[in-house]
């Protein structure tokens, strides 16, 4: 999913004969992109999709889902993926898209942490309908930790080359002048 939750087209219907969801990203706009590592690597994903049980939406659901072969890696039937390229400041991953048509996901493969599927369709809501952006906040809080690590050992590198870094002659006479100037 992307950060518009409430804007997500991706629908999951049940079936509650094949006790099955049929997951379809039904406009270009449901499809994902910019996912990181699925240009080549992911054989698996959580995909988090409108459900719909009876004919009718119940909530946002996150589900397991192959989206390719283990072995060749190939996409799997279904399935629409593939490489974008890197994001600015991001060259090392690879980034994809991913598209679902009519994709099969058995009952068990609903996430059902917080939300839970009978057999014959009945949908039992979660007792915190905000425990759905749990793993959105986790990540966000994760991505700020890592900026702030990466922010502290700038720092750290910059003040140590400034602590010792001597700048060019002001007076030709006298030594190199510090950068930073040591107040004690």
């Amino acid at each position: 999913h992307g950060t518009f939750l409430r804007g997500l087209e991706t629908r999951a219907d049940y079936d509650e004969k094949t006790q099955e969801f049929g997951l379809n990203s039904p406009t270009l706009t449901a499809c994902k992109w910019w996912l990181g590592g699925f240009g080549h690597t992911v054989n698996y994903a959580v995909i988090v999709a409108q459900l719909y049980t009876l004919r009718k939406f119940r909530s946002l659901a996150p589900f397991i889902v192959q989206i390719s072969d283990k072995v060749t890696h190939m996409p799997v039937p279904g399935v629409d993926i593939g490489e974008i390229g890197p994001k600015l400041g991001m060259k090392s991953g690879n980034n994809g898209y991913l598209g679902l048509k009519n994709v099969r996901v058995p009952l068990n493969h609903m996430v059902m942490k917080n939300q839970q599927m009978l057999f014959n369709g009945t949908y039992i809501s979660p007792k915190n309908s905000a425990s759905a952006y749990g793993i959105m906040m986790f990540v966000r809080v994760v991505l700020i930790r890592e900026a702030s690590l990466a922010l502290a050992k700038a720092s750290t590198t910059a003040a140590h080359y400034l602590a010792v870094r001597r700048q060019s002659h002001v007076d030709p006479n006298k030594p190199e002048p510090q950068i930073l100037l040591d107040f004690v």
